[in-house]
């Protein structure tokens, strides 16, 4: 299993500059490289290397490997604009925010993470201790003593790799860091015997499960709010020490967000890994688009972080050899989960379910990651049926 290690770069005063410069000149190469692509109609890899490899190092003095590096990082930019454009998130063919993005070349900050690999990039890690060094090239040379500090179980992990993977360097408000891919083991997925884990995402409650375990989202509403209400008035104000402190807070919202998100569903893994259980959520891919909404709910609908729960519940889940299995969210919150009688009526307010057949009362959350739980354990008797061993008649 693929995993990011982020660490911390603690560049003297000289080193800094140098990899500053060195950010500076990759985005500028990849931008040029960007553009002289968008200008031949030529994307794919091994023909944009044939054709513009030899210009790019004369024209950016990059060294061999970086520069194939930028050639990648373009590349990939490429592919992630055409599956975006294929998946509509640019608008319908024809329609003018389309054409603008189909018509304008690709273009990359002064400061966009660049990547390396172990020929431009080596890692040196004590035995013990949470510190070591690597050795990174630049545009001014081989820095070769560059320490670093994370995480000690981050650290950790990265000694017991026996190879590193693609490194990304990034500075971020002024911290330099890297972002280091590594080849975590993963644990065999167990059987889920006492069934699965039926887990209802939503906004008032970020997550219930099955269980009656509500995650509320009233403490990272209010905290939304706030910042918003606190984003108002320092634009309202329009001065550099303002403009200074909303550059500080940018990313506050986020980094709380995030935080909620890994506890909650640190939370959900390990309850299911107790029980023996497997964990059911709903694939919601594409509820923005689907969802109409009112103005003032637009805001708290776009700043739901529910595609990264999932994710943050998926990796966890594999970590842990926990089985994870999405399925349709389509009426779960109508269903009743005793009689199964489906009904918009049911439904009676955000928290309220009353069954209109069977009389059933509970609440709406918990009733749908009933739901779920069973979809979630048909779906994974439909994956294992074709693997199941047959069945012998007997006279």
């Amino acid at each position: 299993m693929k995993q990011v290690v982020q660490v911390r770069l603690l560049p003297t005063l000289s080193q800094a500059s140098a990899l500053l410069d060195t950010l500076n000149t990759c985005n500028t190469a990849a931008s040029w490289l960007s553009r002289q692509m968008h200008t031949a109609g030529t994307f794919r890899k091994f023909d944009v290397q044939k054709r513009f490899y030899a210009a790019l190092r004369e024209r950016f003095g990059l060294a061999a490997q970086p520069a194939i590096r930028v050639i990648g990082k373009t590349c990939d930019a490429y592919s992630t604009l055409r599956a975006n454009l294929t998946a509509g998130n640019y608008g319908r063919p024809g329609s003018e925010r389309r054409r603008k993005v189909e018509a304008s070349p690709v273009v990359f900050r002064a400061q966009a993470a660049q990547p390396f690999d172990a020929r431009c990039l080596s890692w040196r890690l004590g035995d013990t201790g949470r510190d070591g060094m690597v050795s990174i090239w630049t545009t001014a040379g081989r820095l070769r003593n560059v320490r670093i500090m994370g995480n000690p179980a981050h650290v950790a992990l990265l000694r017991s790799r026996p190879a590193i993977g693609e490194t990304d360097l990034l500075c971020r408000d002024g911290v330099w860091l890297l972002h280091a891919v590594v080849d975590s083991p993963e644990t065999p997925q167990r059987e889920p015997k006492n069934g699965f884990l039926g887990v209802d995402m939503g906004i008032v409650n970020i997550a219930t499960t099955s269980d009656d375990d509500r995650m509320s989202g009233a403490r990272l509403t209010r905290y939304r709010k706030r910042q918003q209400r606190i984003r108002k008035r320092l634009r309202a104000r329009k001065t550099s020490s303002a403009r200074r402190l909303l550059k500080k807070r940018r990313r506050k919202e986020n980094r709380f967000a995030t935080d909620m998100n890994h506890q909650i569903s640190k939370r959900i893994v390990a309850e299911a890994e107790r029980t023996g259980r497997g964990i059911a959520i709903e694939n919601l891919n594409g509820i923005r688009e689907r969802v109409r909404l009112r103005k003032p709910q637009r805001v708290t609908l776009h700043s739901w972080a529910f595609a990264q729960l999932g994710q943050y519940l998926s990796y966890k889940a594999r970590r842990a050899g926990v089985v994870l299995v999405q399925v349709d969210p389509a009426y779960t919150s109508q269903q009743c989960h005793r009689c199964g009688w489906i009904d918009k009526k049911n439904r009676r307010s955000q928290a309220s379910f009353i069954c209109g057949r069977c009389g059933f009362v509970g609440h709406a959350d918990h009733n749908a990651a009933h739901n779920i739980a069973a979809r979630g354990a048909v779906c994974w008797g439909e994956v294992m049926r074709p693997h199941a061993a047959p069945t012998l008649a007997t006279s």
